[in-house]
């Protein structure tokens, strides 16, 4: 098996940072320590001086566009922005074309992965009106969870029969994962606009057609139901300070039996931001205040929101420009996720031992993820170097998304990731990809579920 040395490097894991070395034995790490010899005069050695050495990032949500809408993303091509961004493992969403809502359409997913993904993978089963039977086929073992919208989607996947929903919740031991927004409340503020000002509303009242009472209401509706039937929930993408309210800090993560995740648009942006950036920081749920963004960053630091991730859903500049009606919601994140939050870091507002633990450690957690999200002997290798003292700006010609633009189009980031493995393998290594080996299908530690 080949060996690899990190030596020097500011090892962050477990909420601690320690200066140290760590042995690389074929996928698995062999060794940590203060300081490790090397092996042979074939273990290849990265001197890592001066630089953080964290646990791979897990995205607990991704839509990579494939199959069906792969004009706007691939696997392969958001894969591998995400390890040049430090992420190493990603849960992707239903809603392609055609929808996982099947167990035959959601493996060839996973095959198409298999035969394309840079990064670790796995991909959720969706829920609807009519698939119950079909959804609790899932496998707990080697599927992530099962998504459902509670509002916001696409196709049929909209679950908005209560008493089916209850049956979901009553029915299965396995995450679910929901995005929240009341869909009666956002058609009503949305047909008020229209009557004002047609197809072309301005981007500015997007978070008063996706406002903090449409967000709430459907939380609240769906912790309501979770606390009744024992269910297993994590509630994606908060994007209010209210809704926090609705999460505890009081006990520790694994008994936890309703989580809740903030993305990085909405701890960056707010509702000032529309004026600059008008539909490309168009998400659902809406961007809102910087009330909201300072509130869920609040909330983040005291442990009621548990996990950071993307929600990287690209689509090309062309379908973006159009009014506000047409204009899609969603934008890429997977490359620029990880220098933001070091960002973030450089203005006091995070520290690294937290960063690691909403984006490694709490997914791993969570999802039950087996052997990653952390440095320890035995685990996967899955690690990403950082020098945190080499800015850099983003621009059009260091974009890796399919869709060839970024929200962060402009900003000068102070990190750079340099390494990136995956599995041990060394994937990534200052813009250059190494594709010899592919990522692998994540497997979960669950029981009676």
């Amino acid at each position: 098996m080949s060996l690899t040395l990190i030596k020097n490097a500011k090892i962050v894991s477990d909420g601690k940072i320690v200066e140290g070395d760590v042995l690389i034995d074929g996928e698995y790490i062999k060794e940590i320590n203060s300081s490790i010899s090397s092996k042979s005069a074939n273990t290849t050695i990265i001197d890592a001086e001066g630089k953080y050495l964290i646990p791979g990032l897990i995205d607990d949500q991704v839509h990579f566009r494939e199959p069906g809408l792969t004009h706007k993303a691939t696997i392969e091509s958001e894969s591998k922005a995400a390890i040049a961004g430090g992420i190493t493992s990603f849960i992707e969403m239903p809603n392609t074309v055609p929808q996982a809502t099947t167990q035959e359409l959601l493996e060839k997913k996973f095959e198409i992965a298999a035969n394309s993904s840079y990064a670790n993978y796995s991909f959720m089963f969706g829920g609807t009106n009519t698939n119950l039977k079909e959804l609790l086929k899932t496998n707990p073992s080697n599927v992530a969870g099962i998504k459902l919208f509670l509002g916001s989607s696409t196709g049929d996947m909209l679950v908005d029969n209560e008493e089916v929903l209850e049956k979901i919740f009553s029915s299965t031991k396995m995450l679910i994962a929901v995005h929240c927004e009341d869909e009666t409340t956002v058609k009503n503020n949305l047909d008020n606009y229209l009557k004002e000002y047609g197809d072309d509303i301005p981007i500015e009242l997007h978070p008063k057609i996706r406002s903090e009472e449409a967000c709430y209401l459907s939380s609240s509706k769906a912790i309501a139901l979770a606390k009744k039937t024992g269910a297993r929930l994590h509630v994606f993408h908060l994007s209010t300070a209210k809704e926090t309210e609705l999460f505890t800090n009081n006990i520790p993560l694994e008994k936890k039996q309703i989580t809740a995740e903030v993305c990085i648009h909405h701890l960056w942006f707010d509702d000032s931001d529309y004026k600059t950036k008008g539909t490309y920081i168009k998400w659902n749920p809406a961007i809102k205040t910087k009330k909201d963004k300072e509130g869920l960053l609040k909330a983040l630091l005291e442990d009621k929101i548990d996990v950071i991730a993307t929600d990287h859903a690209p689509h090309t500049k062309e379908e973006k420009a159009q009014v506000y009606t047409k204009a899609p919601s969603g934008g890429p994140l997977v490359q620029h996720a990880l220098p933001a939050l070091l960002k973030m870091h450089s203005q006091g507002k995070i520290s690294i031992e937290k960063i690691v633990e909403k984006m490694c450690h709490n997914p791993a957690k969570i999802f039950k993820i087996e052997k990653r999200g952390f440095i320890k002997v035995g685990y996967y290798a899955d690690l990403v170097l950082v020098d945190i003292a080499s800015p850099w700006t983003v621009n059009k010609e260091n974009i890796l998304y399919k869709c060839g633009w970024s929200p962060f189009e402009g900003t000068t980031f102070y990190s750079k990731i340099t390494h990136t493995f995956v599995n041990g393998h060394l994937a990534y290594q200052n813009r250059i990809f190494h594709k010899s080996l592919k990522g692998q299908r994540l497997l979960f530690n669950r029981t009676n579920e």
